[in-house]
């Protein structure tokens, strides 16, 4: 008697059970413990990066100090302490100097040969005696000798010596620099649990944030800058060296261990009750297809198209889902655009002949006027304007009705070749008026240069139409000059008719808008030319849409995709 067969449910049951966990948590192992690496690893570099950008900062800010001393030093107005800054001149610059770096200097003051200050951003140091301030470093800047002194609770005094043209010393240059600025770059390098530190060549700490002294003695994790201050030059080897204590250090170590841990037991639960996973593997994407079609008509977020996972034939489903939603928003649109279009022939069929009637009144009137003999110029230029303007109305009138009642195309076999160069053939005079090079040009898939036929089941009148509409649009509105491109693309079962031009185009946020009825941006349009014309090629089965313009890199380039054949 054969055995009953085990069932795919069973059978994915004993296989996972047998060879799903055990490699889980050898390679959920492997990875906590290369995870651990990379992460301390990474940590350090945050760290060895802040510390180098720190010193980098430090060098940038030493070395615009000592280059605004040994600058400013040699200034014509430094000569002024030659005759003691009697009319203060002198003084205003450094204080004026002063107020423009707005607290990186604690003070500036020139120092006369007999050590008193004769010049100073703070009047009440003129005339004392300069302080005594202890060398701690000597050094050049572009040839011009410096002397750093040490730092003090006002900052780090900085000097240079003022010569004058002989190259004899008048006095001496001293700029106190604001020491808190370098520490200001050290509390920005600072992260939770981290201190830092600029140190000298011997490890001295020169500046320091808060909790340096105590998170450096608890020997924690502690990394030092690359180099040294390599802008000013040799004798500044200084560092900057970060500490963090190790349990901020090891805190995400700790987390990931704990997550690694989570997910071994939830792997474990897992294996012992398969049959739920696999029915959500199943059920969920149906689940969020479903959610996704009932939200898609109550409102106006659909959100986004759930992604194709699952088994196959669920993708392939999804995949379908797809392309009918995406049919559904485009009948939605033409619907939209056909209730516009509706309403508006509505407006005008019942306004047509009330307006029409008096306005064949006016034409009349204004036409027999005209013939007066006596009429003076002036008289018959405002008959001119009423024949005009009553013209203009009357086609406004018809062009409403028109576009509300378009009728169902009468497909027949037509050339789109000789239907193209007849459209530009007819407005090519008026292209000319404005100096607008009006050409067409053929893709065409016969080989044969002699047949340019492209057979297209379509409406001939109504196709002609829209290609006129364009060609109008463009012209209108076209500076003098431009160029207008009509190309006809020939492909296996579909043709593309594309209206190119030079011009500025067609912003991205109305390529979609611009098809609406009634929405213009030309002065004196009434917005129905596009729509109408999307109207129709959507009537053949075709796709109306504008681009940019590839060949000119400006301009519009609003192209027809029509099939060669209807299917009927």
């Amino acid at each position: 008697m054969p055995t009953k067969a085990l069932s795919v449910k069973q059978i994915l049951l004993i296989g996972y059970l047998l060879t799903a966990l055990l490699p889980m948590l050898v390679m959920t192992l492997l990875a906590f413990y290369q995870a651990r690496t990379v992460l301390r690893d990474e940590i350090s570099h945050d760290m060895q990066t802040r510390a180098n950008a720190a010193l980098s900062e430090v060098d940038r800010m030493m070395f615009e100090r000592l280059q605004n001393v040994a600058s400013w030093s040699r200034l014509e107005v430094m000569n002024e302490a030659r005759i003691g800054d009697i009319d203060k001149r002198l003084s205003y610059f450094l204080a004026d100097l002063k107020q423009s770096y707005r607290g990186v200097y604690h003070a500036l003051y020139v120092v006369s040969a007999d050590n008193r200050i004769v010049a100073s951003s703070n009047p009440a140091q003129i005339g004392e005696l300069a302080p005594n301030i202890k060398p701690w470093l000597n050094m050049q800047l572009a040839r011009q000798p410096l002397v750093l002194g040490s730092i003090n609770a006002q900052g780090l005094p900085i000097s240079s010596e003022i010569l004058d043209t002989d190259n004899h010393k008048i006095a001496t240059l001293w700029a106190v620099f604001d020491w808190a600025e370098i520490e200001k770059i050290l509390n920005n390098t600072q992260s939770q649990g981290s201190a830092a530190a600029l140190l000298d060549s011997q490890g001295k700490a020169l500046a320091q944030t808060a909790q340096w002294a105590q998170i450096k003695a608890q020997h924690d994790v502690s990394v030092t800058s690359n180099g040294n201050l390599r802008a000013i030059g040799a004798g500044f080897n200084w560092q900057v060296e970060i500490s963090q204590t190790r349990a901020v250090v090891m805190a995400p170590v700790h987390r990931m261990g704990y997550m690694f841990l989570l997910l071994l037991v939830a792997t474990a639960i897992l294996a012992t009750i398969l049959a739920a996973p696999l029915s959500r593997f199943i059920t969920k994407p149906l689940a969020r297809l479903t959610d996704y079609a009932n939200r898609f008509m109550r409102s106006s977020m659909q959100g986004a198209m759930p992604s194709p996972d699952g088994p196959s034939e669920v993708r392939e489903m999804t995949h379908a889902f797809d392309k009918m939603m995406a049919d559904l928003n485009l009948s939605k649109e033409n619907l939209t655009r056909a209730a516009k279009l509706a309403v508006a022939g509505e407006m005008a069929a019942a306004m047509s002949h009330e307006i029409r009637t008096p306005l064949g009144i006016l034409r009349s009137s204004a036409q027999v006027l005209s013939r007066e003999k006596n009429l003076s110029a002036e008289g018959q230029e405002v008959a001119s304007f009423i024949t005009t303007e009553t013209e203009r109305l009357n086609k406004l009138v018809s062009t409403l009705v028109d576009s509300a009642r378009p009728r169902q195309p009468e497909f027949a076999m037509q050339d789109l070749t000789a239907l193209l160069e007849n459209a530009v053939a007819m407005l090519r005079m008026q292209a000319s008026k404005k100096d607008i090079n009006l050409e067409f040009m053929l893709h065409s898939l016969n080989t044969d240069a002699a047949s340019k036929t492209v057979l297209v089941e379509c409406d001939g009148e109504q196709i002609t139409q829209v290609v006129l509409n364009l060609l109008l649009n463009a012209i209108q509105v076209l500076e003098q000059g431009r160029k207008v491109t009509v190309s006809l693309f020939e492909h296996a079962d579909t043709v593309l008719i594309s209206v190119a031009d030079n011009g500025s185009g067609v912003d991205d946020a109305l390529k979609e808008q611009i098809f609406d009825p009634f929405f213009t941006q030309r002065k004196g349009g009434i917005g129905l030319g596009l729509a109408v014309s999307k109207q129709i090629v959507m009537a053949h089965f075709g796709v109306l849409t504008v681009e940019k313009n590839q060949a000119a890199e400006t301009g519009a380039d609003f192209r027809v995709k029509l099939p060669k054949r209807q299917i009927h």
